[in-house]
């Protein structure tokens, strides 16, 4: 069973020894088929305006980083599935707020997409090609973790996995049911 429920507040937000927020995301993506490489990803409307970008959210004092990338695909896209390796991690500062944060991604490989999700109601969500979400995009850092994504994915389809051994492809098996 899957929590209907956003989490709300920042009683359990972390923050970084300097006081920056540390906010998690993913890059939900998937293949149009299993016979092709043909790659989507899955973009998301900000709660406030149409800007588009990946899920990304505050990371919580009860909650590794990988638990807290899913929970935010959950909330924000109404996907599920495998949480990889970790992206990257990169310092920003929010336009919004004039504050700095600190964030890190992580592809999710997505197995099934929800048709009843948290925040349904406050965003849209586009699987798009690559080149379509880089255009859309609002946060030169999500762009970023899109090009390392790519990249990552490219070396994989052109080397045995057994022969590459960076790649972490360890799973992340979350406690859906407390979400």
């Amino acid at each position: 069973m899957v929590c209907l429920v956003s989490r709300t507040g920042r009683h359990l937000q972390r923050y970084d020894n300097l006081g920056r927020r540390q906010v998690v995301g993913c890059i939900p993506y998937r293949y149009k088929s299993s016979s092709d490489n043909d790659l989507e990803v899955l973009v998301i409307s900000s709660q406030k305006c149409q800007k588009m970008m990946f899920p990304k959210g505050g990371w919580e004092l009860d909650e590794s980083r990988e638990e807290a990338a899913l929970r935010e695909s959950l909330e924000e896209a109404g996907v599920l599935g495998i949480v990889e390796c970790e992206l990257g991690k990169w310092d920003f500062m929010s336009k919004r707020h004039g504050t700095f944060y600190e964030g890190y991604m992580f592809p999710l490989l997505v197995k099934e997409e929800l048709d009843f999700w948290p925040e349904q109601n406050l965003r849209q969500r586009t699987w798009m090609n690559v080149e379509e979400a880089r255009d859309v995009c609002q946060h030169w850092w999500m762009k970023e973790a899109l090009d390392i994504l790519v990249e990552r994915l490219n070396s994989v389809d052109q080397q045995n996995e057994e022969k590459f051994p960076s790649l972490c492809t360890d799973l992340v098996a979350p406690k859906i049911s407390s979400l």
